[in-house]
């Protein structure tokens, strides 16, 4: 334990964090030339769960709000591409803002009413939300009803269509770098501070003045947007969406991420993250373990959460409680 919080205070150094980002980045970046097809697919998995992880972690992490159907917002998303593609022709490009305002709205419509809850309330309130959605998107003949969207065009950039898996690992590690960039100014912003006000203590926060029910309708529009954003890729890379991918397993699985990494903190999600996609996988073609990697897993899982409840990487803040 001692040498994590060495490497803690060695990270906390500005000059030392960057050098070691900009080396991380480039390291990443040189992936695609080391490793085959599966290898990266793997990596890409890895990297969807970061980039859902971190638009989570601005309503959990940052915030505190107990979100239980996260996947409700990135299949917003991918709906909303999805269809704009298929039945109406649009560019993927053009996509994108529609399927901000379209996040946007779903996150006021059900933020609005129900964030004056708190903790359980909460969560059976967006975990009904999330079903909403899908149960919704299985019923519809414009998404498909059960069977989704299929044959949905895979954009082009600068002439080049995005088919690879070398293509898609570039197109994420760039949108990691943006989202790990909002996060960050978001964090280290005077809103950023008032979420962690809330997230410690919201009848304090309330008391000094703080609109607690306003700022955590932005926090959530913000990872609404994120996560939409998040499904609007995650819909043209696969090329079909359908609603059992958006089921509560999945809203687990990030809310999953975001716990073991450590809540509110963009090292610790990512690690999380990357930790949660890639370590089943690790045990996949062992003989006598890979039918079994899950319990493995599971039994990872539990040993962690007992001698890091705070998460692999927690927030110092978040730690002290």
């Amino acid at each position: 334990m001692k040498l994590i919080s060495q490497a803690y205070d060695f990270m906390d150094n500005k000059t030392i964090r960057n050098t070691v980002l900009v080396t991380l980045f480039l390291v990443a970046a040189s992936f695609p030339l080391y490793f085959g097809n599966h290898t990266l697919n793997v990596m890409l998995t890895a990297m969807f769960y970061m980039l859902l992880a971190l638009g989570l972690n601005i309503i959990v992490g940052y915030t505190g709000l107990c979100d239980l159907g996260y996947a409700a917002k990135f299949a917003i998303g991918a709906y909303t591409t999805g269809i704009l593609i298929n039945t109406f022709g649009w560019s993927f490009w053009w996509t994108l803002p529609v399927c901000i305002i379209v996040s946007i709205i779903a996150a006021v419509l059900i933020g609005a009413p129900t964030l004056k809850l708190r903790s359980d309330y909460l969560a059976v309130v967006t975990l009904g939300f999330a079903e909403i959605v899908r149960i919704t998107a299985g019923n519809l003949m414009i998404t498909g009803r059960a069977s989704g969207l299929h044959g949905i065009t895979r954009p082009e950039f600068f002439g080049l269509r995005l088919t690879s898996f070398t293509h898609w690992f570039y197109v994420y590690l760039i949108l990691i770098v943006i989202f790990i960039v909002i996060s960050n100014r978001i964090r280290q912003s005077r809103f950023g501070r008032a979420l962690v006000f809330i997230r410690e203590d919201e009848d304090a926060a309330q008391a000094m003045g703080v609109n607690t029910t306003l700022y955590k309708l932005y926090a959530y529009v913000i990872g609404a947007v994120l996560g939409g954003i998040t499904g609007s890729f995650y819909a043209v890379q696969m090329t079909s969406i359908s609603p059992t991918s958006f089921d509560f397993t999945q809203s687990v699985n990030i809310l999953l991420a975001v716990i073991l990494g450590g809540m509110g903190k963009i090292p610790g999600v990512i690690l999380g993250a990357a930790f949660f996609a890639i370590f089943p996988e690790l045990f996949r073609d062992i003989p006598f373990v890979g039918d079994m990697r899950m319990l493995f897993f599971g039994i990872l899982l539990i040993v962690v959460m007992i001698n890091r409840p705070q998460g692999l990487w927690p927030d110092r803040l978040s730690g002290r409680r």
